[in-house]
């Protein structure tokens, strides 16, 4: 029995031994969780090319000759002297995509020529004229301004106060009279301390800007001027020995030009006012003074070159083509063009094959208008 009871104990031992020796099992080692999947990162959006400032280019002029003046006699019996004026106000207007002026620039060409007695030509016929912003304060207003400012201050008031308005609201700016001189005086608290002229011919060409515009997706806008009084006329006899009659001649060439971010022409509008004061021979002007004039693009048909033309084509067709050849051009290449002499009115007439058959016109005057444009845009 005591054997039986020892080898039941020598079993259970055993038995506890092997189990106690059997190896542990480790957990199984979970798989690992793969990352939640990132979202890919997106391009980013371009951004959008800003507008252009301007979407529309515009010259606007008119003129006027009310001012010339016959020979006589003024009221105290003194001897008055024949003087002509000519007076071309000219606006370049850039409009934005709302039709709001974005820039603008308003000049006027105050071009006199005198007389003497015999009805010969006293004014420097060699001499470029200057505009009223070219004289600057050598215009002399400041004398006789109430509120101290010259004309170019006065204007340039006046540009300010156009910049974000449409057409409708410039034209619709209340004005006053003030004199026989000054019928239409702005009369709005902005402008009553910095413009006292007399302004509906500046309205007037922003208006003609606007009614002109052409597409032009530009930064800048600028207004060149160059007027010449060289082919004026004394009275006297002609190679005949007819006489002649005295004629003040005034030609003011001028451009509005749109240029882009790069300073290439995004598009020009050139124009002329070739504009004639004949007198008589008692050097009366012997024109409707009351007429306004008209330039070169405005004549179109009319004035007349197609008869004299060796292409066939008129003034308003042949500046059409240089401006279109002058679209997507720095200054400096415009200015390099090609030219040739013709005969002595015509020194540079375009040398390159795209114009040859376009432009037969000199064109000295044109590109020196441009040029100007470009160095006062803004």
């Amino acid at each position: 029995m005591k054997k039986l009871l020892s080898l039941v104990l020598v079993l259970v031992l055993v038995t506890s031994a092997l189990v106690g020796c059997a190896p542990k099992e480790e957990p199984a080692t979970p798989e690992p969780t793969p990352p939640a999947e990132q979202p890919a990162t997106p391009e980013p959006t371009p951004e959008p090319e800003p507008a252009s400032k301007i979407a529309k280019l515009g010259l606007g002029q008119n003129i006027s000759i009310a001012k010339s003046r016959d020979m006589g006699t003024d009221a105290n019996g003194n001897a008055v002297l024949a003087q002509a004026q000519v007076d071309v106000t000219m606006a370049a207007v850039g409009f934005d995509a709302d039709g709001k002026v974005a820039s603008v620039f308003i000049d006027v060409a105050q071009t006199r020529v005198a007389y003497d007695a015999d009805m010969k030509v006293t004014s420097d016929k060699a001499a470029e004229a200057k505009t009223k912003k070219d004289l600057g304060a050598d215009y002399g207003m400041l004398r006789a301004s109430g509120i101290q400012k010259e004309w170019f201050e006065q204007i340039e008031a006046l540009e300010e106060w156009m910049i974000g308005k449409t057409v409708a609201e410039i034209t619709g700016l209340k004005v006053k009279e003030v004199d026989a001189s000054h019928l239409n005086v702005p009369d709005v608290p902005e402008l009553t301390s910095s413009v006292t002229i007399t302004v509906e011919s500046y309205l007037a060409a922003v208006e003609e800007a606007w009614n002109n515009a052409v597409d032009a997706e530009a930064e800048t806008v600028g207004l060149g001027v160059e007027t010449h009084i060289n082919k004026s006329r004394d009275a006297g006899t002609d190679a005949n020995g007819n006489p002649v009659t005295a004629q003040a001649q005034v030609d003011t060439y001028m451009a509005a030009t749109a240029f882009d971010k790069d300073g290439k022409v995004v598009a020009t509008i050139i124009d002329n006012a070739q504009v004639r004061v004949p007198f008589d021979a008692e050097g009366k002007v012997s024109s409707d003074k009351t007429v306004p004039g008209k330039t070169k693009a405005e004549l179109g048909a009319d004035y007349g070159m197609l008869r004299a033309s060796g292409i066939q084509k008129e003034w308003f067709e042949q500046i059409a083509a240089l401006e279109e050849w002058m679209v997507g051009k720095t200054i400096t290449e415009i200015n390099n063009l090609k030219v040739k002499e013709v005969d002595a009115s015509h020194q540079n007439v375009p040398d390159v094959p795209e114009l040859t058959s376009s432009v037969t016109i000199t064109v000295e005057g044109y590109l020196a208008v441009v040029t100007e444009a470009y160095e006062v845009a803004r």
